[in-house]
């Protein structure tokens, strides 16, 4: 079947009756949705394959739970399951290495029907307010500032790209560089990143 030309709601039609390929084709693809989410956390001391599994968790339930009615396209609903599961996960942990977490700010935006960020992110989607979205906007910014005043430039644009999903690989060949650069730069970015938030 040629799940490629088919919108979302077509293709969990296709789950609803079963198609366990259709399944998996809608979590592949979404997958991103978790890799985004979880990127941020990584670097601040979560364990990534941990968080990755929470957040295809949250995508799976996403999936089992999206109604059409809802009024909002899949992958907007989705990065709420996605986000939600993670930080029910971070709440039910209590240990003191979970610490971090506890405390950690999202620099992603919300993103509009489309998956486009929007100007400004939510502590809990479904409960904006202005008081809230302003300030969220204030704590992205100043989020924003840190890091751009920690790191180098280069270490700016290697977090950018890993941000944006790109593998080792893919950030090294666009910056020219090896993937052992690479791995470093993004470790001396979490030290870094740790150390500012103390």
């Amino acid at each position: 079947m040629d799940y490629e030309s088919m919108t979302d709601s077509d293709i969990l039609k296709r789950i609803r009756v079963h198609d366990d390929d259709a399944m998996e084709y809608l979590l592949k693809k979404h997958s991103r949705i978790v890799k985004r989410e979880t990127r941020t956390l990584y670097l601040i001391g979560a364990e990534m394959e941990d968080l990755a599994q929470e957040g295809m968790i949250g995508l799976f339930k996403a999936i089992r739970d999206y109604k059409e009615d809802s009024g909002a396209e899949f992958a907007t609903f989705a990065t709420i399951c996605v986000r939600r599961q993670i930080r029910t996960a971070i709440k039910a942990s209590t240990r003191q290495k979970h610490t971090p977490l506890n405390e950690y700010v999202s620099i992603y935006a919300n993103e509009d029907a489309d998956g486009n960020p929007e100007d400004y992110f939510e502590a809990e989607p479904a409960n904006a307010n202005p008081e809230n979205i302003m300030l969220a906007k204030e704590r992205r910014l100043q989020l924003e500032d840190l890091i751009k005043a920690t790191l180098s430039d280069y270490e700016n644009c290697v977090l950018n790209l890993f941000l944006d999903g790109m593998s080792y690989a893919e950030i090294a060949g666009e910056l020219g560089k090896t993937e052992k650069s690479i791995n470093n730069a993004l470790q001396r970015i979490r030290t870094k990143l740790n150390a500012s938030a103390r």
